[in-house]
């Protein structure tokens, strides 16, 4: 199953869905930091600022590390920018023109950037005062509409998130539309800091790190364990009740089977490098093996260890399924951002006359943890394909795309869920839901994912023979209501603050 990413360049926010009003204020503000850093160290680089989910950032080059002392000047000089009332006017220049420009100031990050612009699009600028950016838009209309603001932290961030590359400096801010809405946001990060799952794991003994171990590879304590143990129960009980069948897979497998799932290339710098095993007869070649960062090709071998018939689909299979994924050591977060993890995993074969049942009833699953764990407050952001992505990000089958899309669209309006539509964020594979939930402090958590793969099943040939004694390729619904034990532990922790329900 695919992890979800949100990589963040030129081609922010604005341009995967319509930016509301409150990340444009972000990204204004964004650029009003900008103009501030560059005003008091002229020298420095700039590379992005677009907006996120807990305010903005912008990244800088910059010979002086920065601390949180420099804050003040800081936002004192953006006080200054907010009080000139600048405008936010649009501007256009041809490549050439954009080039030179940003060559004449030394801003070589941003004459890179140029390069990730296609050739038939439009380079625009926005100019603010002295300060000229490279950017998409949209923006506020003045400076003065920027009224609440705060930087909170500043951090290392590898340029285009390589760490082959230069490490530049981001500083982090959040913006809201008055001053009132800024300070309960402060107040609840400052809640949401005292129920942080790495300081209550660690007071509670859940689990562990160790540099010898390594980083990202937690080590489960007995109290920890329980808490696994116990949402295992519990997920396998439901799922038995639901049709499911368990089942269980290696840790590793041959590079010739990630080649065959399209997860090589596709997935190659999420995965651990691979391993080399040299066969005792030197005429054979040697054997490529990697650690499995995903349980679905592995199901899918056990969806062809047997000939299947159309009397055995829908045909459930369930593991919690250890997988590894290689995160790069500056995006490790506690239990949220791991290396190691066991995923709730579950793989659905049917035909197409099955799919809707079987896709509402995984969202019903859903909804029905979401009771038992009393979460209150929850989204789903459905994610479909780009067009112009097709055979680079996505398979090329068009048709598929638009015909699953149109299915997961059905099932979703006909549920009465709540969603938001969100392109060119699906899975190389199909269409995916991404399931957020709210802790009790208003921390926004992904924990959960339903996923349409209409592709690999071809790819390894999987087919069952149907009603008319013909064969035919399955449906596969990924789907993960639990997630992982890593992120979905971690929630619970922030969630109830350690004080987790008696039967936990």
């Amino acid at each position: 199953m695919e992890a979800a990413k949100h990589d963040v360049d030129r081609k922010t926010l604005e341009q995967r869905h319509q930016m509301s009003d409150l990340e444009r204020l972000r990204h204004s503000c964004a650029h009003v930091l900008a103009t501030a850093v560059l005003r008091l160290w002229p020298e420095a680089k700039l590379d992005i600022g677009p907006p996120t989910a807990e305010g903005f950032y912008y990244d800088f080059d910059l010979e002086r590390r920065f601390s949180p002392e420099d804050f003040e000047a800081i936002e004192a000089e953006m006080k200054k920018v907010v009080k000139e009332n600048q405008t936010f006017e649009r501007s256009t220049k041809t490549r050439d023109e954009a080039k030179a420009f940003f060559e004449e100031r030394g801003q070589s990050f941003k004459v890179e950037r140029l390069a990730d612009i296609p050739e038939d699009e439009e380079i625009s600028f926005y100019q603010n005062g002295e300060f000229v950016d490279l950017c998409a838009g949209p923006h506020v209309m003045r400076t003065r509409n920027v009224k609440a603001y705060k930087l909170l932290r500043v951090a290392a961030a590898y340029y285009r998130g390589n760490e082959n590359n230069p490490q530049l400096q981001r500083i982090y801010g959040t913006a809201f539309p008055n001053k009132t809405k800024l300070n309960e946001w402060l107040e609840a990060q400052e809640e949401a800091r005292k129920r942080d799952h790495r300081k209550i794991g660690r007071e509670m003994q859940l689990f562990a790190f160790d540099d010898d171990v390594g980083p990202g590879l937690p080590l489960w304590l007995p109290k920890g364990t329980v808490l696994i143990e116990e949402l295992e129960k519990l997920a396998k009980e439901t799922e038995f009740e639901a049709g499911y069948e368990r089942v269980r897979t290696p840790h590793l497998a041959r590079e010739s089977m990630y080649k065959t799932s399209g997860h090589l290339p596709y997935y190659a710098e999420s995965m651990f490098p691979p391993m080399e095993l040299k066969d005792d007869d030197p005429n054979k070649p040697t054997d490529r093996i990697y650690l499995k960062a995903m349980n679905c090709p592995h199901h899918h071998k056990i969806f062809s260890a047997v000939p299947r018939s159309y009397r055995e689909l829908p045909l459930r299979l369930a593991e919690y399924g250890t997988c590894y994924r290689y995160e790069r050591s500056g995006e490790l977060m506690g239990l949220m951002r791991v290396r190691s993890m066991q995923m709730n995993d579950a793989h659905i074969y049917c035909t197409t006359e099955q799919f809707a049942d079987e896709f509402r009833a995984v969202n019903e699953m859903y909804l029905k943890y979401f009771k038992i764990f009393g979460f209150e407050k929850f989204s789903m952001r459905f994610s479909t394909h780009r067009a112009e992505r097709l055979g680079d990000k996505y398979v090329d089958e068009p048709e598929l795309w638009l015909q699953t899309e149109d299915m997961v669209r059905k099932v979703l309006v006909e549920s009465g869920v709540d969603f938001v539509e969100v392109q060119d964020e699906a899975a190389f594979y199909g269409p995916k839901i991404d399931v957020q939930v709210y802790s009790i402090s208003g921390r926004e958590f992904t924990i959960a994912t339903n996923q349409v793969d209409f592709a690999v099943p071809k790819r390894f040939g999987l087919e069952y023979k149907t009603r008319k004694n013909t064969t035919e390729t399955p449906l596969c619904i990924h789907r993960a209501p639990l997630g992982t034990h890593e992120r979905f532990i971690a929630f619970l922790i922030e969630h109830y603050a350690g004080n987790f329900p008696l039967w936990l």
